[in-house]
């Protein structure tokens, strides 16, 4: 009863890799049977690199998730860990996205090789996320910002109130 969080999470995990794992083969399978059997005179070299290159965007993101999915045990044998929780956002949820944008990539090339234009989603949204986190480390990062009229008066209050002379009143006995 202690750990059934643990074996809960264990469970869930194992069932959404092999969730994962079955997304994966479908799409290959999909994608070999229609643009290599039925699509095979308009086959070139062009799409077994697209091939490989889906492979490689399917096998790191699931290599990654299944490793931290995969649940930790005592020497004992007794579960400790269920592993990470997949539902979270994060690098987790990332990994998920190049997943899915690579089942969508190799699906949707079959009716046009322009869909290839969709990987260029990747490589932007890690660029727009770096600058975010990599601004915050360049000096004057904040000084370029205007701030609104209600915290532009806000802050003048409090600096003319910082500015006043300061009196104490003593009693004479």
């Amino acid at each position: 009863m202690a750990n059934q969080g643990a074996k809960k999470r264990k469970e869930e995990n194992a069932r959404h890799i092999n969730n994962l794992r079955r997304i994966i083969i479908a799409c290959n399978v999909v994608y070999i049977l229609v643009r290599m059997v039925i699509f095979h005179s308009t086959f070139t070299w062009k799409h077994w690199v697209g091939l490989g290159i889906t492979t490689a965007a399917y096998v790191f993101p699931y290599l990654q998730l299944a490793s931290m999915a995969k649940p930790a045990y005592t020497d004992d044998g007794e579960l400790l860990d269920g592993g990470f929780d997949m539902s979270t956002g994060g690098v987790c949820g990332y990994l998920h996205d190049v997943i899915y944008i690579t089942s969508f990539v190799q699906i949707a090339s079959i009716i046009s090789g322009k869909f290839w234009y969709t990987y260029m989603a990747i490589p932007v949204f890690g660029a727009y996320k770096s600058f975010g986190f990599i601004k915050g480390f360049l000096p004057g990062a904040s000084e370029g910002e205007e701030e609104d009229e209600k915290t532009r008066k806000k802050r003048e209050k409090m600096e003319k109130k910082a500015s006043r002379a300061k009196f104490v009143k003593m009693r004479n006995r």
